[in-house]
């Protein structure tokens, strides 16, 4: 089977090429494991090196040839992912990342007689350029008429399905590098850290937003810490200014292999959403990266963690009230929770895509 990604290069504050970071790159990783060839095309909007790349996997079974189109250059991307339906004669385009991708690949394999899978791992219907663009009725039009849609939870599933889809659809949740998120030495990971040794520490990783819900763990904080010593420490990109103190530790934008060592280093591991149409649909990968490292976690009661948490209510918090976050995080913090929940990994997450890649292409178009 030949497969052609499209995708924009940046997502989750993370580059996809420069970070070799996320689901973009590891399902076609995966793929390509399994013995199909595979091709992307991945589109900048900032500016970066442009060209060809050959991204690898660490034990050399796979490698993905990509090629870096910058936004600016926009024709030479129109231009080439012609070119490339052509020459590579897809089986199938996955198109994922954002609303504009979507459109484009559907309409791309139809003109060109491939199969169309449009693959959402938010709902790219709430982004803010989705709107301003108004490119929402198209983007509603190109997963109707998408040969599949393959969605990172069951809820932006049900979504899509409510707004009119009939065609096939399946729940492909974003996996974790088990090479790297793994149960750790908690001394040796605030050791390479430099994180106090002796403290009880309390943390997260990633987009550290307003719109995330990272003001209710600011708060929180502030009232642990005025009960008895307690630290923070966070990473991640954010568009909030952390509170300048001793106890409170800014790691910055830890490269994707360091983020396993703040996981291992933490007491407790929060997971924050807000509870907004976005946060309903989700399912936030970290939840499943610090399970996999074995730490203690409280994750907001919105969206798939519902689901996920449910026979675990105690480590659930209300996103809106700092004080229920401060008390989920007490009672880890004095009686830890096991999570009886396995994160998959990507290898497997790749297998399900590609039985339902299959079954598209054994379809009647």
């Amino acid at each position: 089977m030949r497969v052609l990604v499209l995708t924009k290069r940046q997502y989750m504050a993370k580059d996809l090429l420069d970070d070799r970071f996320g689901r973009y790159r590891e399902l076609p990783l995966e793929l390509a494991r399994l013995g199909h060839e595979v091709r992307g095309i991945c589109l900048s909007y900032r500016a970066r090196a442009a060209g060809r790349f050959d991204d690898g996997a660490a034990d050399a079974k796979a490698a993905v040839p990509w090629l870096a189109v910058n936004l600016s250059d926009i024709g030479t991307y129109l231009k080439q992912a012609g070119k490339w339906m052509k020459d590579f004669r897809p089986d199938v385009v996955w198109a994922g990342s954002d609303a504009f991708h979507v459109i484009f690949g559907v309409g791309l394999a139809r003109r060109h007689g491939a199969r169309s899978i449009a693959d959402l791992y938010d709902d790219y219907g709430a982004f803010p350029a989705t709107r301003r663009a108004g490119a929402l009725p198209l983007y509603r039009r190109a997963l109707r008429r998408a040969d599949g849609v393959a969605c990172f939870s069951r809820r932006m599933a049900e979504q899509v399905e409510r707004g009119g889809r009939t065609g096939p659809t399946i729940v492909v949740e974003s996996g974790v590098r088990t090479d790297l998120f793994r149960k750790l030495d908690k001394e040796k990971c605030k050791e390479a850290l430099r994180l106090p040794k002796d403290a009880r520490i309390i943390g997260t990783a990633g987009a550290l937003y307003k719109s995330r819900g990272i003001d209710t763990l600011l708060k929180a904080f502030e009232m642990l810490a005025a009960e008895s010593p307690i630290h923070l420490a966070v990473a991640g990109d954010r568009d909030v200014a952390l509170p300048r103190r001793a106890d409170v530790h800014d790691l910055g934008m830890l490269a994707a292999d360091r983020v396993p060592l703040l996981f291992g280093a933490l007491d407790v591991a929060v997971s924050c959403y807000r509870d907004s149409p976005q946060g309903r649909v989700s399912f936030p990968q970290k939840a499943y990266e610090i399970i996999a490292c074995g730490t203690p976690l409280v994750a907001a009661a919105v969206g798939s963690m519902n689901e996920l948490l449910a026979a675990h209510p105690e480590c659930l918090f209300d996103s809106e009230y700092p004080e229920s976050l401060a008390r989920a995080v007490r009672r880890q913090l004095e009686s830890p929770t096991a999570i009886g929940v396995r994160a998959p990994g990507w290898a497997e997450q790749a297998a399900l895509l590609e039985k339902f890649f299959l079954q598209v292409l054994q379809s009647q178009p």
